[in-house]
């Protein structure tokens, strides 16, 4: 592959995950940078045997050191629990999975490199994805002063198939292959696929792909009954046992997964203007999120459920375009948080074939009262009141239809057809 000399670079930080992207950029920093320091940081979300003999790997490729960080609490509970609070979902479907947890990786990546005196830090992500928004928004809020290095939008490797050409002729051990070419971002939350057949959109995910889920024909001919207990709109309790947000996420997602729940397809709008088409496997966040709107239901007031529901495409349109750290969000939190004030109880629901049941819900801040809501109750509401409500909430309409009346002998929304009208 043709080798372009780069400025100067010191030391580089590179967000590695041991797949064939990064994997490759390691040597490709030192041939491009002056043979710079390359130090690499991965942190532990979830990825669990992705992780196993990642050191050995990295020190392989090339680089000098690797960190990692097992960041799965500081996940779940700064990143994933806040989006969830808000209800926050990408274009009707997606739960942000790989979304929220960029800035988060970032975040750590710039504290390393300032630890480590580095003076750039880089990133596998392509020049057409989010990914590279994400990143470079986060090192941009944190630390302005380090350069962000981006190979994908320098080097003259343009598919996987020339990755792996470049991987071999530096012997850089990879796990992708010609047949296996998915692009997979695995996490405790979620796992996402993209690439190879998922490319035509006409084309049905192939079973072999999910390793999440079960394929709902599949899952077992009994349901399985979950129950969930919130404290202030955070999941702090499964089936009665309180559990830390690491391991009721495992549980959860083993019980979901089963279940062959949590499977999206969608085709998404990314920031950068082009459309993608990506398969996930969300099991526990795909059960969480419903839960936790089932218990809003009823323990939000009307008004302030509509107006979080508006909000709530803000919120995720800002985590999907990378802007994590903005004060726009963190002021949408705010006005989140106190909605999550009385979101407390328990919601139970049935897990079987894919479906998600409704089987219950309660809450001692429920704002749903049988009694007033019964036709049989006067002491709350008196339905001779309701006379008066409706001539006032109507009042625009009947004005203007008296208008037009007075006007044209017709209301806007009715023109009667006088010829069907027979005289005797």
């Amino acid at each position: 592959m043709r080798q372009v000399k780069k400025e100067q670079v010191k030391k580089v930080v590179l967000a590695y995950s041991g797949g064939l992207d990064t994997s490759v950029i390691v040597p490709w920093l030192k041939n491009n940078y002056g043979g710079c320091e390359v130090i690499c940081f991965t942190a532990d979300l979830g990825q669990e045997e992705e992780l196993d003999g990642l050191e050995e790997k990295a020190l392989k490729t090339g680089a000098s050191k690797l960190y990692i960080r097992d960041l799965r609490e500081e996940f779940l509970r700064d990143f994933v629990f806040p989006t969830m609070q808000a209800g926050a979902i990408y274009e009707r479907e997606y739960l942000l999975g790989t979304s929220f947890a960029r800035p988060l990786i970032a975040k750590h990546l710039v504290e390393v490199a300032e630890a480590e005196g580095a003076d750039a830090v880089a990133h596998g992500c392509t020049g057409k994805g989010n990914d590279q928004v994400r990143f470079e928004l986060t090192v941009m809020a944190l630390n302005p002063k380090l350069k962000v290095i981006a190979p994908w939008r320098e080097w003259d490797i343009r598919s996987r198939q020339d990755a792996l050409a470049y991987a071999t002729e530096f012997n850089v051990p990879v796990s992708q292959t010609e047949k296996d070419i998915y692009s997979r971002d695995r996490n405790i939350f979620h796992l996402s696929h993209e690439g190879g057949l998922l490319e035509d959109p006409w084309n049905e995910p192939e079973e072999r792909m999910y390793q999440l889920t079960k394929r709902p024909d599949d899952a077992p001919n009994e349901p399985v009954y979950v129950e969930l207990e919130f404290e202030r709109g955070i999941p702090i309790r499964l089936n009665g046992e309180q559990l830390s947000a690491v391991e009721l996420f495992i549980r959860l997602n083993k019980i979901a997964g089963e279940h062959g729940i949590g499977r999206v397809d969608i085709v998404e709008n990314r920031l950068v203007g082009m459309k993608s088409r990506g398969v996930y496997e969300t099991p526990a966040g795909t059960v969480l999120r419903r839960a936790h709107q089932l218990l809003e239901s009823i323990c939000l007031d009307k008004h302030t459920m509509h107006y979080k529901d508006f909000i709530a495409v803000k919120y995720a349109e800002l985590v999907y375009n990378g802007m994590w750290f903005t004060r726009l969000r963190e002021a949408m939190d705010a006005f989140v948080q106190v909605t999550q004030e009385t979101v407390s109880g328990t919601v139970r629901l049935k897990l079987y074939k894919g479906n998600i049941v409704v089987a219950g819900r309660k809450s001692p801040h429920s704002l749903y009262r049988e009694d007033y809501a019964s036709f049989g109750e006067e002491d709350v509401y008196n339905q001779q009141d309701a006379q008066g409500f409706i001539q006032l909430f109507g009042l625009p309409m009947k004005v203007e239809a008296m208008i037009g009346i007075d006007g044209s002998g017709e209301s806007r929304y009715r023109k009667p057809d006088y010829s069907k009208f027979k005289r005797d």
